[in-house]
């Protein structure tokens, strides 16, 4: 492969990478559009499957009335053959055949409703599962990218790549060394009082066993007698 070649190679490669890196950082984005669309195209399904419903049940009717009528002149027949007037019922076994025919029409019409509603009602269930698992699926990534953000945040105190955030680091030390340098010389202070007062000094005599570190009743006793055998 010539130099020219590889190099046009890298360089598509190197688009390629540019165009995924644009499209990643607005995955998320497209992902809740996807979703936008296809929770509408959803919406638009059932509004269509509720008309066909409704159309279904109108040519339900017709098949029940249909049926109706034909068991209704049926029985007329029946009577008209009964009183002996076979014209009569002629006519009305051919308004039967009509009814049948009709019925056979509508019938077909009614089942192809039943086998459409049973498929979009499927379909529908199948397209509600696969967005409701998107929606799962965009709020774990969202989710894990605000964690993400938020840890590269906490982290560039160590990365230093953030200059407000090592400024505001910076300042945060300040004032600790300054709180520092105040408790420093707060206790400096308090060491030098004793000092001055000579508490440090009777401490350490006290420490050392030189002087009592408290008065006791038997020592004030023996005291005392020992000042009235001297007078």
């Amino acid at each position: 492969m010539s130099i020219f070649k590889k190099l046009f190679t890298a360089a598509r490669g190197g688009a390629t990478e540019v165009g995924e890196a644009i499209i990643d950082s607005q995955a998320i984005r497209i992902l809740e559009q996807e979703l936008r669309d296809s929770k509408k195209a959803l919406n638009d399904a059932k509004t269509g499957l509720t008309s066909i419903m409704a159309e279904k049940m109108g040519v339900d009717r017709k098949v029940k009335e249909l049926t109706a009528k034909i068991t209704e002149h049926e029985a007329y027949a029946i009577q008209a053959m009964d009183k002996g007037d076979e014209s009569l019922a002629l006519d009305v076994a051919n308004k039967i055949a009509e009814f049948e025919h009709e019925l056979a029409i509508q019938q077909g019409i009614l089942d192809g409703y039943q086998t459409k509603v049973s498929s979009l009602k499927k379909m529908i269930r199948q397209s509600e599962r696969n967005i409701q698992a998107m929606d799962r699926e965009v709020s774990v990534v969202k989710t894990t990218a605000k964690v993400q953000q938020a840890n590269d945040l906490a982290s560039a105190k160590f990365s230093g790549s953030n200059s407000s955030m090592r400024s505001a680091t910076d300042s945060l030390e300040r004032i600790k060394a300054r709180q520092q340098k105040r408790e420093d010389q707060a206790s400096a202070a308090v060491d030098l009082e004793s000092e001055t007062s000579g508490d440090d000094l009777q401490a350490r005599l006290k420490n050392a066993g030189i002087v009592d570190s408290e008065s006791s009743g038997s020592s004030i006793l023996d005291r005392l007698k020992k000042q009235k055998a001297q007078s």
